[in-house]
């Protein structure tokens, strides 16, 4: 199975390059013409006339994490960029543009958005992108970086107005693989590899704020009353019990209120209150009257 998705892979890969090279070779298949291979000609001699000069003028160098993309007269020279290290170019009729391979990341402003349930929010987030083919890059799009810039920043739109309040405050890992994969089609066309896409921030508004912690607030204060009233009815089955208990053994209670005076003695009050039971209180009424 492994084997399978690897060989699916290789095969989607090679169809993309295959398609990519069909490209180049269409735009190269006019050739260069008379005239251009006049001036090409015309270059090369004026690099064997004027040798130890021109040389300064045909060597370039670009970085191991640089790419070069030749243009002869307006169009590529080749399928494949130059790099890294040392690549020549005629002088008058070459010029070439650096194309920089490593990770670039910026910060998407924050955005007004307005979610599936009609909430007003703000959010922010982050793009993590590099180039992986240099000449889509160059030939395709204008400005790759400023281009992906503004179309993160619609996709973001597009993405989270489909959402809820409540999705967008808990699925954020979700939200992010989603706009990932938006990001990344759209721009693989222009030789762009959407690398990670993380939510940032989201900010309500302080009307919203006060109304879930009010919310938040009136929830837990239900549930302590709900836990009270079950340790209060604990409490009074215990009670309970214990009553039954004292009802069988007259001498448990004496005991009781033994203990109960020893605990008020310890703490050295100055009033001692003795309960009288109330039968004999009546008896006493009843012999006054």
């Amino acid at each position: 199975m492994i084997s399978t998705t690897s060989s699916t892979v290789e095969m989607v890969t090679q169809g993309k390059l295959q398609i990519s090279e069909e490209n180049v070779e269409d735009k190269n298949a006019a050739g260069l013409g008379c005239f251009g291979w006049l001036l090409v000609i015309i270059s090369l001699l004026f690099i064997a006339v004027t040798f130890p000069v021109t040389l300064f003028m045909c060597v370039k160098i670009v970085k191991e994490y640089e790419r070069a993309v030749i243009f002869r007269l307006g169009r590529l020279s080749d399928r494949k960029p130059k790099g890294p290290g040392l690549f020549f170019v005629l002088p008058c009729t070459d010029n070439f543009v650096k194309v920089d391979l490593r990770t670039v990341s910026f910060d998407i402003p924050p955005q007004e958005i307005l979610t599936k349930d009609s909430v007003t929010v703000s959010v922010d987030g982050v793009v993590y992108f590099r180039i992986h083919c240099p000449i889509s890059s160059v030939a395709n799009v204008s400005n790759a970086h400023s281009s992906t810039r503004l179309l993160a920043q619609t996709t973001l739109r597009n993405v989270l107005g489909t959402k809820n309040l409540s999705e967008l405050l808990s699925d954020r890992e979700g939200i992010s693989l989603s706009m990932q994969e938006a990001l990344d089609d759209a721009t693989d066309s222009w030789g762009i590899k959407v690398e990670r896409v993380e939510i940032k921030d989201v900010k309500l508004p302080q009307q919203l704020q006060r109304a879930m912690a009010a919310e938040a607030e009136a929830s837990r204060e239900a549930r302590a009353k709900i836990i009270a009233a079950e340790g209060e009815m604990k409490a009074s089955r215990a009670l309970k019990e214990a009553s039954l208990v004292l009802a069988d053994s007259p001498s448990a209670l004496q005991l009781r209120y033994l203990q109960t005076l020893n605990t008020i003695a310890a703490e050295k009050n100055s009033t001692i209150i003795f309960p009288v039971p109330i039968d004999m209180m009546q008896s006493l009424m009843q012999r006054k009257v």
